[in-house]
């Protein structure tokens, strides 16, 4: 029996690479934030890396931005978020 996080790995990987997910755009904070998002929640995960909560009052879901900054990137900002449903 595959253990549950070798399945949803295996979905991931298949939902990306039959183009369902990658049609979705990603949300950007500076889109979030005009759009009426407020956070919810923020924790510093690591020394270089932050998760931030979104909730919106007209959603009955969430989002979740993981923001990394690294200095020796180019760009040195990394912002990946999605939805919490």
């Amino acid at each position: 029996m595959m253990p549950r996080r070798v399945m949803l790995a295996a979905a991931i990987l298949s939902a990306t690479a039959s183009g369902t997910l990658a049609q979705q755009e990603q949300p950007r904070i500076e889109t979030l934030v005009a759009d009426g998002w407020e956070v919810a929640g923020y924790i510093a995960v690591a020394d270089n890396r932050s998760l931030i909560l979104f909730k919106h009052k007209e959603h009955h879901y969430l989002v979740q931005c993981s923001v990394l900054v690294d200095a020796m990137r180019n760009p040195r900002i990394l912002t990946y978020c999605y939805e919490l449903r």
